[in-house]
């Protein structure tokens, strides 16, 4: 990997990771489009590009800590707070036993286990060719698109982050393991579920920026523990530029969209997923392109 394609896939992780339009799918065509790790074995070749991508979404995930910083230490102090309370008895007769900050640190982990058991489970089809196939990035793209643009026109979009429940977690987090699927978009998918749920559009997002916290800690750590051995190591640099830039370009991501859903619907983006996703299989069907890397 060199600098420039460093700073090219950095781009596009940090454009593509928050808005719901898939940065794996982005990031998948954007490694063919540099010819990231040309020459080698396709399976090999693959395994790079999913631990490229996967140590590169460390810096957005860095860009999610960064912008929820006090959510998050509101979250981990009331959590830590209230169940300390709890084992001491010392909580008042009818007042909650949990508050909303330390209920939010519940939905989050019960929101994970989901994406976390399928994706060590499928670990090994996760990391191979099949999905690094383009007919299965555009159907994805296609099929998320529309299931979003029902979301917008079914969903009640009158709930707020003090009224999310259990609910709200089994089904965001269930959706978010269709994210193991490239083209699926992890914002998009969950986002969509939000909606189904009830929850306003800024809600939904948060929500999903939430979630995504343990999910991508915990793919980017153990891809970073492999990349050692994967990834070539003259390539170390550049991963470590695409890191810093993807966390930067992250960061106004996350502002650009909590400000635009406030007052615009996801319709921009299920336009782009449908245009997107309709090329890439035209071009699949007419022969402009290979499925496979």
């Amino acid at each position: 990997m060199t600098i420039l394609q460093a700073i090219i896939l950095g781009l596009v992780q940090g454009l593509t990771e928050f808005i719901p339009v898939s940065s794996t799918a982005h990031l998948v065509f954007a490694a063919r489009a540099v010819s990231l790790y040309g020459g080698m074995d396709k399976t090999l070749q693959a395994q790079q590009t999913t631990a490229t991508i996967a140590v590169i979404q460390l810096g957005t995930l860095l860009a999610v800590l960064i912008y929820f910083a006090n959510d998050i230490i509101n979250i981990l102090r009331a959590f830590i707070k209230d169940h300390f309370a709890l084992l001491k008895g010392s909580t008042q007769p009818g007042a909650p036993k949990l508050s909303h900050d330390a209920w939010l640190g519940w939905l989050v982990i019960i929101g994970s286990l989901p994406v976390g058991i399928v994706g060590l489970l499928f670990k090994k089809q996760i990391e191979g060719t099949f999905t690094k196939n383009l007919w299965v990035i555009a159907t994805m793209m296609i099929v998320v698109a529309l299931l979003l643009a029902v979301a917008e026109l079914v969903g009640r979009r009158n709930r707020g982050m003090t009224q999310l429940g259990i609910g709200d977690a089994i089904a965001v987090g269930s959706a978010q393991v269709l994210a193991l699927i490239p083209g699926s978009s992890r914002s998009g998918s969950t986002i969509m579920a939000g909606l189904f749920a009830g929850e306003m559009r800024e809600t939904a997002a948060r929500f999903s920026f939430l979630l995504s916290i343990p999910a991508v800690a915990a793919s980017g750590l153990l891809e970073l523990k492999e990349a050692v051995t994967k990834i070539p190591s003259d390539s170390y640099l550049p991963l470590a530029v695409a890191t810093v830039v993807s966390g930067i370009v992250g960061y106004l991501s996350i502002w650009f969209l909590l400000r635009f859903l406030r007052t615009h619907s996801t319709g921009v983006f299920i336009a782009y997923r449908l245009l997107v996703g309709g090329i890439i299989l035209f071009a699949l069907s007419a022969g402009y392109m290979t499925a496979n890397i």
